[in-house]
Order: structure tokens, then C-alpha cells, then sequence
């Protein structure tokens, strides 16, 4: 996996993505490899909520030039070079009036920053502080060779593995950064990789896997499909900065104590020495909109170092270098622990709830195994069994009791074909 994860970064991350553009339609081309997606095109000026798709945005070409046809900064060698959604233009103009259309980082002189303006008709291009430091009195040469197209449309991926029951878990991820590897395309692919491990699996739960545009796509997604996911949606995930050596990091649901909150932080207590749990607030990805408050849905993040706190965030260092693709394939498998506890986890009933049931006419008493091994196995299958009274699902019996979740998953598998718990 990890090869493959590579493979498909470096195919991916020149590629110039925004909210809408051929550079996401090309992505998720790329994507489509690996997932089964099914594209959509939403038309720009389709109304969503308090909000409205944009034009559809593309460039082709977009450099500055000094008066001897130098290059200063080109789109061709780094995309982050161009504010996203820069209007076309093209002249020559003053260092002065330039300035004004110039975005660097003063604290870090040797990196270029990534901006936008998706909603603000300008233009603009970002460069090292050093190098804009050192720019001449001269006049400059720009050109931005782009079009906002009003009759254009935004694209978003969804893919769904279908299970017994129509209950769902979503995975949701963006699409949206140009050449952003941890921020980017760290979620993207942990995604794909996800999907591609359930699918052909036999899966208690229905799973659906989103691949739009931060903000406007998940808002466009929720507008059409917000009654599906309130009857079906019992637990979600954001996926985004998953790909660097940090420990992980879960970001809770709106409502803090949802499925999706008790399994990433049984999986994270039982797996990891080192890890931080946040509570819920109101920025960052696409929680913020799963978790609004008018729809409130099962939703949180598992990450790895957070969106905002590394300083290569949003900059030229959110690149290869920064992440690790054998910490992406962990994260991969992280969540697919964090999926096996999902399916595990039931609420089961004790059959036999007066005084405890005799495991050893039935098989159930341990032969083999130190006798520590068999007395914690004893246990744990006495703490399953008093606290099967219907009210407690399989995870709350790991929390109060201390015991790992997969022994107790075991356990409860030979229960129930024994009859002692429904």
C-alpha cells in the first residue's frame, strides 16, 4: 500500500485543484482508479443554503516578468504561486501598484503561502518574502490567463459500498488544494485506501465516501441529501491532515458522545501511547458543517498533526518531504480498526441473568494459557455477561470494565453461539 500511496501522490499533487476547475475533474479521474466514484456536475449559480456554487474557475497560464522578460514567478513551476480564482488580466505596471497584488510570509522568508479568493473578483500571486524583499524599481509584465465561467459547474465524487443495513458511515474528504500534500491530498488518498479495503467486504453497515470541495461542496451535498443522512447516518468522519509522523489527533462530533466519538477514542486508548482528543468547535473542515446546528450529525475528524497547528500549513512546506506515506498507510489502518469496532459493536442481552450461567458444562471455561490468561479471560467473559442487560452496547462494556474491546468481541462471538446472550 504504501508504494501505491506514492504512486498516486506524485500523479496527483502538480495537478491544479480549486473549488471547481478540470484540475479536480482530472484528480478525481485519477481517484476514480481506486474508488468507484460516481462524478456530479452542479451548476454554477445553483443556490445551497445561504450560499451559491461560483463560477467554475480554470488557468492556464500566469507568470510576472521584469522589464528584461526575466522570469519573477511563474504558475507552470509552483500553483501556489496563484492566488486561487485570480481574475484574468494582463499589462505592465509599477513595483508599487504590484505590491499591492503580492503575498508573502515575513516570519518565513524562504516559503510561499497559499491564498484564495473565492468570492472576491482580484488577482494575485504569492512568492518567498526574501524574493519580494529583493524585487527593483522596474516596470513589471503580468499575465493571468484564467476564466471565471459563469456557465461552468462544480464537481464532487461519491462512492457507496452497500451493507445489510441501510445504516450509514460516511467518510467525507476535500478536493479542492492545489500542491498541498499533508493538508491536501493526505486526505484523499487515506480515503480511497479506506474504500478500497471494505469494498468486496461482507459489512454490517452501508458506507458512503464523499470527495467534494471544502465548504461549498459539503454545503451543495447537505442542501440535496440532509433527510437521507439524518435517517441514516450513525456515524461520520472528516478525513484531512492525516499523512505526517504526528500522533493522532480526534476532533469530537457537535454532540460529543456519538458512535463515532466512543469508538475513534476506545481504538485510540487501546492502540496508541501517545495521542490528543479536542472537543468540538466550529472551524476547521467540513465537520463545522456536518455538525451545524440545524443538522447536528455523527460527525468528527480523526486526524494526525491538526490543520493550523504545524507551520507548514497552507504553505510551499506542506509538501512530499513533510509527510511520511508509511504514517499514511497507518492512518489507513487506523481507521479501519476504528471500522471493525464499529461493525463489532452491539448491545446484547444476557439469557441466563439469574446468578451467573455454568461455562463449563458448555465448553466456555479455558483449557489452555498461563492462569493469568485464563482468569482474565474468565473475567472478561463474567463482566460481558453482567452487563449484557440490554442497555449497554459493547464499547460501554470495555470502558467500565477495563478490558479490551476485541477480547470482549471474541467472547461475545462464542456467547452467542452458545445461546448465553442475544
Amino acid at each position: 500500500m504504501e508504494t501505491e500511496l506514492e504512486q498516486y501522490f506524485d500523479r496527483l499533487f502538480p495537478i491544479n485543484r480549486s473549488l471547481t476547475g478540470d484540475g479536480n475533474r482530472e484528480s478525481l479521474r485519477i481517484l476514480s482508479e481506486i474508488v468507484d466514484l460516481q462524478l456530479h456536475e452542479i451548476p454554477s449559480g445553483t443556490t445551497c443554503f445561504d450560499w451559491t456554487v461560483p463560477p467554475e474557475w480554470n488557468a492556464w497560464e500566469a507568470w510576472i516578468k521584469n522589464s528584461a522578460g526575466e522570469p519573477i514567478v511563474d504558475f507552470k513551476d509552483l500553483n501556489l504561486h496563484l492566488v486561487g480564482y485570480s481574475i484574468p488580466f494582463r499589462g505592465k505596471i509599477s513595483l508599487s501598484e504590484l505590491k499591492t497584488h503580492l503575498f508573502s510570509i515575513p516570519e518565513m522568508p524562504e516559503t510561499v503561502p497559499y491564498k484564495t479568493s473565492y468570492y472576491e473578483q482580484r488577482w494575485g500571486f504569492c512568492l518567498k518574502h526574501n524574493q519580494l524583499e529583493n524585487l527593483k524599481e522596474d516596470t513589471y509584465e503580468v499575465l493571468i490567463d484564467s476564466e471565471l465561467n459563469q456557465n461552468g459547474s462544480m464537481t464532487y465524487g461519491e462512492a457507496f459500498i452497500k451493507g445489510e443495513s441501510d445504516s450509514e458511515i460516511l467518510f467525507s474528504t476535500y478536493i479542492c488544494h492545489p500542491s498541498l500534500a499533508n493538508n491536501e491530498l493526505s486526505g484523499p488518498l487515506v480515503t480511497s485506501f479506506i474504500y478500497k479495503l471494505l469494498q468486496g467486504k461482507k459489512l454490517r453497515y452501508s458506507y458512503r465516501f464523499l470527495f467534494l470541495p471544502e465548504t461549498i461542496g459539503a454545503i451543495y451535498y447537505l442542501s440535496e441529501h440532509e433527510n437521507n443522512l439524518r435517517d441514516k447516518l450513525i456515524a461520520g468522519f472528516v478525513v484531512t491532515t492525516i499523512g505526517d509522523n504526528g500522533p493522532f489527533t480526534y476532533k469530537r462530533s457537535r454532540q460529543g458522545n456519538t458512535l463515532s466519538d466512543k469508538a475513534v477514542e476506545m481504538v485510540l486508548s487501546q492502540t496508541e501511547n501517545d495521542y490528543s482528543i479536542e472537543d468540538f468547535f466550529p472551524f476547521g473542515s467540513d465537520e463545522r458543517q456536518y455538525c451545524s446546528p440545524g443538522l447536528n450529525l455523527p460527525v468528527g475528524s480523526l486526524m494526525r498533526t491538526r490543520y493550523g497547528k504545524y507551520k507548514e500549513y497552507h504553505t510551499s512546506d506542506d509538501n512530499k518531504s513533510f509527510i511520511s506515506f508509511d504514517a499514511m498507510q497507518k492512518s489507513v489502518e487506523k481507521y479501519i480498526e476504528v471500522v471493525d469496532m464499529i461493525e463489532k459493536n452491539q448491545i446484547f442481552t444476557n439469557q441466563f441473568p439469574f446468578c451467573e450461567p455454568q461455562l463449563g458444562k458448555r465448553g466456555l471455561y479455558p483449557k489452555d494459557g498461563s492462569q493469568k490468561e485464563i482468569q482474565e479471560y474468565i473475567n472478561a467473559t463474567l463482566w460481558l455477561l453482567n452487563l449484557a442487560d440490554g442497555t449497554n452496547d459493547l464499547i460501554a462494556i470495555s470502558q467500565k470494565s477495563k478490558i479490551n474491546f476485541n477480547l470482549l468481541a471474541q467472547i461475545a462471538e462464542k456467547l452467542l453461539k452458545n445461546g448465553l446472550i442475544r
